[in-house]
C-alpha cells in the first residue's frame, strides 16, 4: 500500500514542525505538504490532493469548522483530523457533524496522535481493498467494542485461532519495511513461533499477506512474509 499522505495545518510554526515530526515517525505516512493560514491550506489541498488533512481550529485568516466546510462543500475526496485547544461543546458538535474522523485536544502527547493515525490508517486500508465490508470491519472502523460473547467473526476463524491475535500480527507486519520470517514475526510480537506460523500461513491463503522466498548462499529456501 502507497503511504497515506498527510497535510497539516497549523499557524504556530512550533507545534507545526512538531505535528511534522510525529509523522514523520510513523510507518506508512509521509509529510505531503504544510499550510499556516485557511488560504493556502485550500490552494494547497487542490495542488497536491492529500489523504489526510491535520487541522487546527484557530487560524490567523479563518477557523478549522469553516475550512473543513470549505472542504466538503468543494468534495475533496480526504478525512480529517482536528488538532486543537478548542474544548467548546457546540463548536466540537458542529465539527463532528462537519465529519472528522477524531479530535484531538491540544496540548496532546505523541502516544494519542499516534493512536488517532494508525487508527485511520487501518481504517483506509479497509475502504481500499476492494471488498465487501463486514460488520466487524464496520464496528472496527466506528470504534464500537463488541460484547465478549460475540463471537461471531471469530467462528469463521479456523480452529485455535483468533482475531485479537491475527490483528496484532497484521498490525505488526504493516508497519515493516521489508519481509519477515516467521521467526521474525514471533520475536517481533512476543508471540511463540509454532502460533506466527499458523496465523502466518492462513493470513497468506486469505491474500492478506504475501510470502517471498528468498535464497541463501547456503542451506534450505526461507519464507517471508510481508503485508
Amino acid at each position: 500500500m502507497q503511504p497515506i499522505r498527510v497535510m497539516i495545518v497549523e499557524d504556530d510554526p512550533m507545534v507545526m514542525e512538531i505535528n511534522a515530526e510525529f509523522v514523520s515517525k510513523l510507518p506508512g505516512f509521509e509529510l505531503a505538504g504544510k499550510a499556516y493560514n485557511g488560504k493556502e491550506a485550500m490552494l494547497l489541498i487542490k495542488e497536491l490532493h492529500p489523504d489526510l488533512v491535520l487541522l487546527d481550529y484557530f487560524l490567523p485568516d479563518t477557523n478549522g469548522l469553516s475550512l473543513l466546510q470549505d472542504i466538503r462543500t468543494k468534495n475533496y475526496p480526504m478525512d480529517v483530523i482536528l488538532l486543537t485547544a478548542n474544548r467548546d461543546p457546540e463548536h466540537i458538535q458542529d465539527i463532528f457533524r462537519a465529519g472528522v474522523v477524531d479530535y484531538i485536544v491540544k496540548p496532546f502527547r505523541f502516544d494519542r496522535f499516534q493512536t488517532a493515525l494508525e487508527q485511520y490508517r487501518h481504517t483506509f486500508k479497509k475502504f481500499n481493498e476492494n471488498r465487501p465490508l463486514e460488520q466487524a470491519d464496520l464496528d472496527a472502523i466506528s470504534g464500537i467494542q463488541r460484547h465478549p460473547s460475540e463471537a461471531l467473526f471469530e467462528e469463521l476463524l479456523p480452529k485455535g485461532l483468533n482475531d485479537r491475535t491475527m490483528q496484532q500480527i497484521l498490525q505488526f507486519l504493516e508497519g515493516q519495511a521489508v519481509p519477515l520470517s516467521s521467526e521474525e514475526v514471533a520475536v517481533g510480537t512476543g508471540l511463540a513461533r509454532v502460533t506466527v506460523r499458523r496465523y502466518l500461513e492462513y493470513l497468506e491463503k486469505k491474500g492478506d499477506i504475501a510470502i517471498e522466498v528468498q535464497y541463501g548462499s547456503v542451506g534450505r529456501p526461507m519464507n517471508k512474509y510481508r503485508f
